[in-house]
């Protein structure tokens, strides 16, 4: 049975405890990404253009004898329309709104992958290999006055005691502006991830760490295997509350 030691809010240990069985069960980075996709594609939304794009015109063809192609051409002239040959005609294979980019994942795969990527998440390799900055054992255990804090400032000092806030600095460093389009729309900036803080109900400090960059705040009734492995790569740094491990126990 693994075990950890438990934090205070000045970093230092104050007891030792039994982790659940979930922090020893086996890696499987296949089904962590097959997860991740599954979330992903929850979010899809069906895009297409308007069923009459470049068709919505008065147009006939010709027919023989003209000397021009037997294409479907504007009544007011003489261009030619509709055809996907034609300039500003209708696109051979548009994108359809009827596809379906929901994708399906079995509910045990899916459970397995939450168990994994918490379990990667206690794997200091696998963390390291994230590029996540930390100091002493994992898991992160923090007692659960850290669940009362109010204060940003004060998140952070604890963030520092446990040897976790150089990675906050990582990922405020690292802050870029997006290429391509997306900086258009409301995308602009890309952040690196940062801890993810797992607390064991809705509580003052998920509003005073979102102000932290990279920093998210979850319970632990809507963790899930994206917010472990952003990207689809396990192994995110996580600081957990005491609570929070007690409720794990008994959850999965």
């Amino acid at each position: 049975m693994m075990k950890a030691h438990v934090l205070n809010l000045k970093g230092e240990a104050v007891e030792e405890i039994e982790l659940p069985a979930v922090f020893e069960e086996e890696y499987r980075p296949d089904i962590i990404r097959k997860a991740v996709h599954a979330i992903q594609s929850h979010r899809r939304q069906p895009y297409g253009p308007n069923p009459l794009s470049g068709t919505d015109y008065a147009a006939e063809n010709w027919g023989p004898g003209h000397g021009v192609a037997r294409v479907p051409r504007l009544k007011t002239g003489r261009r030619a329309v509709k055809v996907p040959q034609a300039v500003k005609g209708r696109r051979a294979h548009p994108p359809k709104p009827q596809k379906v980019w929901y994708e399906k994942i079995n509910r045990k795969e899916m459970r397995k992958a939450l168990r994994s990527a918490i379990a990667a998440s206690a794997i200091p390799d696998l963390v390291a290999q994230r590029n996540h900055i930390f100091d002493g054992a994992l898991p992160k255990v923090i007692v659960d006055d850290f669940e009362s804090i109010t204060k940003t400032k004060e998140v952070a000092e604890v963030f520092e005691a446990a040897g976790v806030y150089d990675d906050v600095r990582r990922a405020a460093e690292r802050k870029r502006v997006r290429a391509g389009k997306g900086k258009m729309r409301g995308r602009r900036y890309i952040r690196k991830k940062s801890p993810l803080v797992v607390v064991s109900r809705p509580c003052s400090v998920m509003n005073a760490a979102r102000n932290l960059p990279g920093v998210d705040v979850v319970t632990v009734k809507d963790l899930n295997v994206e917010l472990l492995a952003p990207g689809t790569h396990a192994g995110r740094l996580t600081l957990w509350t005491k609570s929070a491990i007690e409720l794990l126990e008994g959850w999965l």
